[in-house]
């Protein structure tokens, strides 16, 4: 299973970037698609998670301004509008997956980064 992130860059503040994050591999369900952001010297946060139900959650400072969707159960986007300067991190995608019927790990993809500059 291989989670591959896509779509960071280079904006201005109150700018708009939509990341994508697609799941490859063989397994049996995708139980939650999940987006996580790093700036320097930060820990990592949770940004915004969807279910395969499709609940979403968001971080209270994202909130109003991001949006996560699903595409399929594969696919997952985070829409970011209004892009302030502590929006600037590396951006990982995360999936709550399962290979087999009832075992569920955790996959990382590799990081977009994403810099908002004033």
């Amino acid at each position: 299973v291989q989670l591959q992130a896509s779509g960071g860059g280079l904006v201005q503040v109150g700018g708009s970037l939509r990341l994508s994050c697609a799941a490859s591999g063989i397994f049996f369900s995708v139980n939650g698609m999940f987006w996580y952001r790093q700036a320097p010297g930060k820990q990592r946060e949770l940004v915004a998670g969807i279910t395969s139900g499709d609940r979403t959650n968001y971080g209270d400072s994202v909130k109003g301004r991001f949006t996560i969707s699903r595409e399929n159960a594969k696919m997952v986007y985070l829409q970011m509008n209004n892009l302030k300067p502590e929006d600037t991190a590396v951006y990982y995608c995360n999936s709550k997956i399962a290979p087999v019927p009832g075992s569920t790990y955790d996959y990382w993809g590799q990081g977009t980064q994403v810099t908002v500059s004033s």
